[in-house]
């Protein structure tokens, strides 16, 4: 003897238990052919590139003492002239000693976080002097900070640059 709901015949326990896993199961399929790509399409921002992909440099001796760093931007990224530093250090314990450096001049700009700035967009070469002989254990330490121009700002950087005598 079944049980009737206002003339609808109900479904057997056996019935609903195979709809229900077929629903599941259905639903973590379509789910799992997403990837994280798909999902920023409900996005209106893009997903930050890696660090080194949106400022990737490199360190070249120029000769005793002296010292190039280039940059190599990402499209759509910049590096705040006013967040670069330099500086020497004899052994990672040891205090900062100071590095003169150029800087080139920057493209001015409005920035949305920092007002009136000077940034550099494509590529950047900055060129550096120690201040002092560099010892076997001695590291050059570059910071920077750059952003993306849909808003992504990149926190500041700090990277250690072996220096071998």
């Amino acid at each position: 003897m079944g049980v009737k709901h206002m003339g609808v015949k109900p479904m057997g326990i056996k019935r609903f238990a195979l709809a229900f896993l077929l629903f599941g199961l259905l639903s973590n399929f379509s789910l799992a052919q997403l990837d994280s790509r798909s999902f920023s399409a409900f996005s209106n921002q893009p997903e930050p590139l890696p660090l080194d992909q949106a400022f990737a440099f490199y360190v070249s001796a120029v000769s005793p003492g002296r010292f190039k760093v280039n940059w190599n931007l990402a499209e759509g990224h910049y590096l705040y002239r006013h967040a670069f530093d330099f500086s020497m250090q004899q052994t990672s314990e040891a205090e900062a000693l100071p590095v003169d450096f150029v800087l080139p001049d920057g493209l001015k700009k409005t920035d949305q976080f920092f007002g009136e700035i000077e940034a550099y967009y494509d590529a950047v070469s900055v060129e550096l002097s120690l201040t002092t002989v560099p010892g076997p254990d001695a590291i050059l330490v570059i910071q920077y900070q750059g952003c993306a121009d849909w808003g992504f700002c990149y926190p500041p950087q700090r990277y250690e640059f072996i220096l071998s005598p």
